[in-house]
């Protein structure tokens, strides 16, 4: 049990750091490439890969049934289709650090989500606090980029980041709820990455200017990358970590995310960095560990109180 932790938060550091580095990469691509044929082919081929390795040389069988199939495609339909595609064609029109720190709130999401699937629970003021600590935090990040909020395509941008957090957390929440002990992770996040990248096939062409695809080397450099590690390395990850930790444990990478995100787009692209920007992340991030700390509190409480 202790060698399984262990592997699970080293899981959990690597999803840390890597998926911290794709919001950068992911935009490197999708300003010149279109966002969901982009996505779509990156997931297609890495499910394939992960899902091969995992039922030929590791020998794992996939379960008996269609329902385990069903709930991996619904799962890659909010996980991948949607939490990470929508982020993908986001990027092209806002920052990839601003991206990344929308992206962060995640954990927020998933205890409020919670929260309001258990209606007889309510917030705590550390929560409350957390919460409007965040916000703040996140307003100082847009206030920075004030003059683009005139772009039609900022502002869709923006709300089309908050709708794949929202995706992406309630996904998680469910499934966590729907995983059995005999099924495995590896195979779970190979078949939602295929999921989701077929699922992407009809908003790509619905969405995507088709008519002049080029794969140049600042395409295809960046989906080797994701493919590799973004998709297969750190989203196997995930899967393994969501499965031996609790969700709130598991949604701290996005502490570590932005920071290295922000950075990134700082020091490669450009992105503006200052010491307003630096606040409005520590703000947010703080607001994201008050949350934790006072859901986690709550529940210990509840506990003790309870036997």
């Amino acid at each position: 049990m202790k060698k399984e932790l262990l592997f699970a938060y080293i899981a959990l550091a690597a999803i840390c750091i890597i998926w911290g580095t794709t919001y950068l990469v992911m935009r490197m691509a999708v300003v010149e490439f279109p966002p969901f044929l982009f996505v779509s082919v990156r997931q297609i081929i890495a499910g394939l890969i992960l899902a091969g390795f995992m039922l030929t040389i590791g020998k794992v069988k996939l379960p008996a049934g269609s329902a385990y199939l069903i709930r991996q495609a619904i799962a890659g339909f909010f996980m991948i289709t949607l939490g990470n595609g929508l982020v993908a064609w986001a990027e092209v029109h806002i920052p990839s650090g601003v991206a990344a720190v929308i992206c962060s709130l995640m954990p927020v999401t998933v205890i409020l989500i919670n929260l309001s699937i258990n209606k007889d629970e309510r917030p705590t003021v550390p929560i409350m606090l957390g919460v409007a600590i965040g916000m703040v935090g996140i307003v100082l990040i847009f206030s920075e980029h004030i003059g683009e909020f005139t772009r039609i395509e900022y502002i869709l941008g923006i709300i089309v980041t908050f709708v794949a957090v929202l995706s992406w957390a309630s996904a998680s929440i469910w499934m966590k709820k729907q995983n059995t002990e005999n099924s495995n992770p590896f195979l779970n996040a190979g078949l939602q990455m295929f999921f989701g990248g077929i699922w992407m096939i009809p908003l790509s062409l619905i969405f995507d200017d088709l008519s002049d695809v080029q794969w140049t080397a600042s395409v295809v450099y960046p989906l080797i990358y994701l493919i590799a590690l973004g998709s297969i390395v750190a989203y196997a990850c995930y899967s393994y970590a969501l499965r031996k930790l609790p969700m709130t444990i598991v949604s701290l990478y996005a502490y570590v995310n932005p920071l290295v995100a922000v950075v990134l787009g700082w020091v490669v692209l450009d992105e503006k960095l200052n010491m307003k920007i630096w606040v409005a992340i520590l703000l947010t991030v703080a607001g994201i560990y008050i949350v934790n700390r006072g859901y986690q509190l709550r529940d210990a409480w509840k506990a003790q109180f309870s036997r």
